[in-house]
Formats: structure tokens, sequence, C-alpha cells
């Protein structure tokens, strides 16, 4: 399956942003979707994951009550609604797809598509 995600950009702290991942996969309602993000000089790190029935989700801690994940599967496409933006958000931003059941592991996931930037600034 190949991804496409969009919707990065600059915002100001407090601030919102959706981000959209694009799947081509005539499969794509079977895959777990997850977000993942990498700020300058650190490691890529799991934000949240929707499963393929869009009920059950995983939250990191930092974006719990800000970020939600949806997913609509006719359009092949899940959703990142980033609330209440922080300096502290700014990374490259990628989703990422597996089958079977979710995961936070980067190692997990072997379906990435090239990251979106998200710039919050002060």
């Amino acid at each position: 399956v190949q991804l496409q995600a969009s919707g990065g950009g600059l915002v100001q702290a407090g601030g919102s942003l959706r981000l959209s991942c694009a799947a081509s996969a005539a499969t794509f309602s079977m895959y777990v979707v997850a977000w993942f993000r990498q700020a300058p000089g650190k490691d890529r790190e799991f934000v949240i994951a929707i499963t393929s029935n869009g009920i059950t989700t995983y939250d990191a801690d930092s974006v719990k009550g800000r970020f939600t994940i949806s997913r609509d599967n006719a359009k092949n496409s899940v959703y990142l609604q980033m609330n209440s933006l922080k300096t502290e958000d700014t990374a490259v931003y990628y989703c990422a797809a597996r089958t079977g059941i979710s995961n936070t592991a980067v190692s997990a996931y072997g379906y990435w598509g090239p990251g979106t930037l998200v710039t919050v600034s002060s």
C-alpha cells in the first residue's frame, strides 16, 4: 500500500491543523494506520493509531486530549486532527500502516509515506 501524508504547515502555538493520509490500496480498510513524528535530532516516535474498524486508538501521553484520529474507509483516508498545538509538536509527521493489531513500535509498520512538516511557532 502506498501512503501520502498532507496538510502540514506553519501554525502558531494554540492553533490547529488537520493532517490527511491517503492510501492507494483497495484493501485499505483492513489496515491499522498510525501517525508517527520525528523532531529534528530526535528519534521517530509514535503519536496515535486507529484500527481497521475505526474504534480503538492508542494515544501517546504527550498528545492525549489534543490530537484525535479518524478514518474514512470509503475515501481510503485517515485524518489527524491536532488542536492546542505546542512548539514541541514541531516535527515531520508520517503516516504508516500495518495489518494485524495496533502497535506503537516503528518497526511494526511496513508501509510508510513521505512525511509532512508541521511547524508550531511561539
